[in-house]
């Protein structure tokens, strides 16, 4: 079956990558694909899209789907089934294993791809019938920690500001957050400000990231220490005098206790750079800064949530907001910038192992009212087990069954080979997935079952400023793909729990979901979406974006909470909390002397199950790598475009290095988006330890200690293939996407002669031409069908490596001519393609060369560089890296690269 829509209209829907939450127009070509464009109505994005979103359209292919329901088998092969033999026998098992162990013995983990109605129905059936906890997501690795500081702070996981506190602030900081790359649609917004308004901005990180490169102030402080930053801004905001007395007075409790141990860990500006690493100036501006300006926005993401301090370093944040006042007022508020596009949804229905459906926690009240809200007849009790404590469970033995849903364990977790060898305990492991083929699926999985696509799903999510949009279907589901909801929805009725679970389209669950967000409410809890409970069909599906709260009988809801008070704590008022002395979990040694920090990349998003398939976004940052700073590099003999090993008590990988004076000394950075389906060895959540924020339950993910040293490799090369290829156990790859194809970029020890068997005749593609150069460690094979390159093999000395640009363009077309064939294994183009180097601009496909040109040329700004080429003037991610090449280029002429760099 292909995936083929008739209709053709333009569809309004969300991106589903980061929590920015984008508006996406999409077009279906009535051939399967689609053409993307940005909503210029959507509030979040105003028509802008990303590099990630921008290429939604080259995503859709179904040749990596899973399209039917699969059992393994006693061979160990999986063997398409029909739905309901693959329902039958997972209710089965579930049924058998709930009786013999209980219901502690079943976990459920999800994941913010999921839509909002998918999250409902499975925390419904597990905590409200099932009867246990055990439901997390894999928002517990992102966005935890700033749920549970939130908490503590206002009663509620409540984000207090607006996307337009954006556009309104005069100071903006950013404490752990590389927005230019990782939420790069807001960061535009950021730099209008700071262009027509004159707001400054603060980057607070280890690593100066793109994003540090428009920064007004760039504080790179000591890893960990975040919250003796914050503690001692808090001290200073009470000593010079910068303080809202009345605010604190009648709408906050425990300020005194949270300033004595705010002055405890960093009781003045000297105290603090010495805590922090900083320079004494650096930290006195920025006090002075946070004082003096009244709208100041604190935006926080990974770097400060993936840590075993996480908790804290949002209360530290949180206080000096409520100290001053600044909370839910225009340009004025914390603001937790959430990593995916549900994450947020996902928390509204419960989606974490410590939450009950509509916020609502695991007290008695909140118990009994979820019970006879749902009518469940066997109400969870107490919270379950988180993602990193649940898969340690499964080791352990004591779940014997897990249900995945759109996500990849086996890679994002700490300590993932630990997490790979517990799936294979299981006695049942069911994964709901849109791909045939991932780490988790390959470690162990019982039972597939084909789940819905983006372009095919249709519901609800919300992104980081609480606005509920609808994803909706523009292709028809190929196969027998399924909505998630109704796949569990079919197990529910078989568990015997059909009456519950009756539900005929996304808008039945829209509705109970909203309807239980009013259940005896009152304003007693921030998440009240009453207003849309009566919501029709034809409603649902043209339903616009919007904020909550949008309470039964409201108005258009409030875009900010708490300018006036009135928290969701006991005694209604925000409260202070005294954060713990900050000390990073893990020692290092003369064994592991540096510390990992881990992180996502410009293009690609996760385990790249989705992004991977696109050549443009795959052409920037094609291999797995590590950062090191030169000293640390020249310490460990590690060299530039070389290899390195890198190793931790949990395990190892081999990464492309990348020395960086941006890097803080005594700190690596390997991004976390290759697996063991697109690399050899570049799977970094191996290494990771499993140390969480005792609060959140969140892994920390960026100070494992680790060691490094060099590998050598004395080749370089790449192959090209119409098929997906194996490689022996000692070769270095990593897989890219290109058109027509696969490519891999080629790193070895093997002799020349090894690579001549490589590329073996498949049916009509038996004519393999080959050139060989043994003494230079030379070697280049094509592989033709007729008039069509196959498969392409190009292997030489690691000191001069094959630029792979021509021939990818051969290899993308249909057919070559007698030139280009004549030609192919010099490597050069009959039609004289340029080799444009890396792509800087993932957007337009913009290569490094290309740029270079331009500034030798004479283009001296980015907008110069925009006007000539384009780059840049799409979503600006890569503005940063063109500003780079403006200074380090000067007057040179272009640079010649390898496919490799």
């Amino acid at each position: 079956m292909t995936n083929v829509d008739p209709s053709v209209a333009p569809t309004k829907t969300t991106c589903p990558y980061c929590g920015v939450g984008c508006g996406v127009i999409a077009t279906p070509d009535g051939k399967g694909g689609a053409t993307i464009a940005g909503d210029p109505e959507h509030p979040a994005n105003f028509g802008r899209l990303c590099s990630k979103g921008s290429a939604l359209g080259e995503t859709l292919g179904l040749g990596e789907r899973l399209l039917h329901p699969m059992i393994r088998c006693s061979n160990g092969k999986f063997e398409e089934v029909a739905w309901t033999d693959a329902l039958d026998h997972v209710a089965n098992r579930l049924q058998h294993i709930i009786a013999k162990y209980g219901p502690d013995s079943v976990g459920f983990y999800l994941s913010g791809q999921l839509l909002t109605e998918d999250y409902y129905v499975a925390n419904k059936l597990m905590k409200g019938f099932i009867g246990t906890a055990n439901v997390d997501t894999n928002s517990r690795l992102c966005m935890s920690s700033s749920v549970a500081g939130h908490r503590r702070a206002f009663g509620s996981d409540t984000v207090p500001g607006c996307y337009e506190d954006l556009d309104q602030a005069d100071l903006l900081v950013l404490v752990g957050s590389n927005a230019a790359w990782c939420h790069p649609v807001l960061f535009q917004r950021m730099i209008a400000n700071k262009q027509q308004r004159g707001a400054r901005i603060v980057v607070i990180d280890p690593r100066q990231t793109e994003t540090s490169g428009d920064a007004d102030l760039f504080l790179g402080l000591k890893p960990g220490t975040d919250t003796a930053l914050f503690s001692g801004l808090l001290t200073y905001l009470a000593d010079s005098g910068a303080l809202d007395h009345s605010y604190i007075d009648e709408h906050t409790s425990g300020f005194a206790e949270g300033l004595a141990k705010a002055r405890s860990i960093a009781g003045s500006v000297a105290a603090t750079a010495l805590a922090t690493g900083l320079a004494e100036t650096d930290v006195a501006t920025f006090f002075q800064m946070f004082a003096k300006t009244p709208r100041v926005v604190t935006l926080y993401s990974q770097g400060v949530n993936q840590s075993a301090q996480g908790t804290d370093k949002v209360n530290a944040i949180i206080n000096c907001h409520l100290a001053t006042g600044r909370i839910g007022k225009p340009g004025a508020s914390p603001f937790s910038l959430t990593g995916q596009p549900n994450a947020m949804g996902g928390r509204e229905v419960g989606g974490l192992a410590n939450q009950l459906a509509a916020h609502m926690s695991f007290t008695p009240p909140d118990i009994d009212r979820v019970r006879r809200f749902w009518k469940a007849p066997h109400i969870a009790t107490h919270e379950g087990l988180k993602a990193v404590q649940m898969f340690q469970a499964i080791g352990r033995g004591e779940i014997k069954a897990l249900w995945v849903m759109g996500t990849n364990p086996a890679v994002s977790l700490p300590n993932a080979d630990a997490v790979r060898a517990a799936m294979r305990k299981l006695d049942l492991l069911v994964i709901s997935e849109n791909v045939q083929s991932n780490d988790s699926i390959n470690s162990g999985a019982h039972v597939l079952l084909p789940a819905h696509a983006w372009g095919e799903k249709s519901g609800t999510v919300t992104n980081s400023e609480r606005r509920i949009s609808r994803q909706r279907a523009f292709l028809t589901p190929p196969g027998q793909a399924k909505p998630d909801w109704w796949i569990m929805s079919e197990v529910a009725e078989r568990l015997g729990y059909g009456a519950a679970f009756a539900y005929h389209s996304a808008a039945d669950i829209f509705r109970e979901h909203a309807e239980l967000s009013a259940f005896e409410n009152g304003g007693s809890r921030d998440f009240d979406i009453g207003a849309m409970a009566s919501v029709a069909d034809d409603e649902f599906d043209l339903m616009p974006p919007f904020m909550w709260p949008m309470p039964k009988g409201g108005s258009e809801a409030a875009p900010r909470f708490f300018a006036e008070g009135r928290y969701y704590t006991s005694d209604r008022k925000g409260h202070f909390i005294a954060p713990d002395v900050p000390m990073l979990r893990g020692a290092i040694s003369e064994a592991r002397p540096l510390r990992l920090n881990t992180g996502r990349i410009r293009d690609q998003w996760h385990t790249m199950t989705r992004t991977g398939l696109s050549p443009r976004l795959g052409q920037h940052l094609p291999e797995p790598y590590v950062e090191i700073h030169p000293a640390d590099a020249a310490q460990a003999d590690v060299v530039d475009g070389g290899y390195a090993r890198l190793a931790t008590d949990l395990g190892q990988c081999i990464l492309k290095v990348v020395v960086s004076e941006r890097q803080q000394r005594g700190m690596l950075f390997a991004p976390i988006h290759w697996s063991q389906e697109n690399s050899a060895s570049g799977r970094v959540g191996a290494l990771v330890a499993p140390f969480t924020d005792p609060f959140s339950g969140q892994p920390e993910n960026k100070a494992t200690p680790v060691a490094i040293e060099s590998v050598t490799f004395g080749q370089r090369g790449f192959v090209l293939s119409r098929r997906l290829m194996s490689f022996p156990k000692d070769v270095g790859w990593s897989r890219v996407a290109v058109t027509g194809g696969y490519g891999y970029l080629i790193a070895s020890n093997l002799d020349v002669a090894a690579w001549r068997t490589f590329l073996s005749p498949q049916g009509e593609a038996g004519h393999i031409a080959e050139y060989e150069d043994a003494a230079h460690g030379v070697y280049r094979a094509a592989q033709f069908s007729g008039d069509r390159l196959e498969a392409c093999v190009f292997i030489g000395p690691a000191k001069d490596i094959p630029s792979w640009d021509a021939v990818k363009t051969a290899f993308a077309a249909e057919t070559i001519s007698d030139e280009q064939r004549r030609l192919l294994l010099s490597g050069k183009s009959a039609d004289g393609v340029a080799n444009d180097g890396p792509v800087v601009c993932a957007c337009f496909g913009v290569g490094r060369n290309a740029i270079c040109g331009a500034i030798a040329e004479g283009s001296r700004t980015a907008a110069e560089i925009g006007a000539k080429l384009k780059a840049g003037t799409n979503c600006g991610s890569c503005i940063p890296e063109l500003k780079r090449l403006i200074a380090q280029t000067g007057v040179a002429q272009p640079m010649e690269a390898s496919a490799a760099s």
